[in-house]
């Protein structure tokens, strides 16, 4: 239950706050047009997301013949815990990570990098693939990719009133125009610092939910640390809207220290997978 609440508080002060940003700049049309705006980036959100990530990092389709090495291991976890089997997807890269999505347990897909396969053991890719399929099970994909599309659409229309609308006229270049560039700046950051905390959140569930399932949380503990380790040094390219669905923080071009980071730092993860400093597992 507390989960929902926090879906339901997370879509409604995300839609709120694109109304009010439509009202600042179009008043009762630019209020209107902003619920329309919401309710579209809902509506893609909640059908077409994940199709457009997979599509982002052309991920493609693999089947057990394939993949023998983690379909066995995500078929296997699912009779477990009860859960459909997700389609499985392989991204053509050498940074190690992976991300779950869709839009519930019945409509889920896994996607793993190739350089992930080759850098961790057979257990350690087990507690990954858990960690994922706990996002599937905790209803987590869902949640995420509406809380990205949302925030996405609200960085559009701050950016879109500000240049087109709102600081044309000359009193509107003291006041209007003034509360139009810090609409700019704050709607944003606003949006983002809700999104990534709960996204922060889920991923601390996730590893709890993943370490439960393989009753091993010390091989998702050593995986982490191999993952954030080797992507230092093979970077994972990703967009803003989608970093947070990624077991380890993509690379993004920029960095606003922990304030803007979509995960919580690793040897926090470590520590409460293990009980003990991250240290201990070097």
């Amino acid at each position: 239950m507390g989960n929902t609440f926090k879906t339901a508080f997370l879509l409604t002060a995300l839609t709120l706050m694109l109304m009010f940003i439509g009202r600042i700049f179009g008043g009762d049309n630019g209020m209107l047009l902003a619920l329309v705006i919401a309710g579209a980036t809902n509506f893609v959100a909640y059908f077409f997301s994940d199709k457009i990530a997979l599509a982002t990092y052309r991920a493609r389709p693999v089947s057990r013949e394939q993949l023998p090495r983690a379909y066995d291991v995500v078929e296997r976890l699912t009779q477990k815990i009860g859960i459909p089997m997700p389609k499985l997807y392989v991204i053509p890269t050498d940074s190690p990570n992976a991300f779950a999505t869709g839009r519930n347990p019945q409509h889920a897909s896994v996607a793993v990098t190739e350089g992930i396969l080759k850098l961790l053991n057979d257990e350690e890719l087990e507690g990954v693939l858990a960690h994922e399929l706990g996002h599937v099970n905790n209803r987590d994909i869902l949640i995420s990719s509406i809380a990205a599309t949302v925030a996405g659409a609200i960085t559009f229309i701050s950016r879109f009133g500000f240049f087109f609308g709102g600081v044309n006229d000359r009193d509107d270049r003291r006041g209007g125009g003034i509360g139009a560039l810090l609409m700019l700046i704050l709607a944003p950051i606003a949006a983002m610092l809700i999104q990534l905390a709960v996204s922060r959140s889920r991923e601390y569930q996730a590893d709890a939910t993943g370490a439960h399932f393989t009753g091993n949380p010390y091989a998702l503990a050593s995986a982490l640390a191999k993952l954030d380790a080797y992507s230092r040094r093979v970077p994972m390219l990703a967009t803003p809207s989608t970093a947070h669905l990624f077991i380890i923080q993509p690379f993004l071009g920029m960095s606003f220290g922990s304030l803007f980071s979509t995960h919580p730092p690793i040897a926090k993860r470590i520590e409460r997978l293990t009980g003990h400093p991250a240290e201990l597992l070097q």
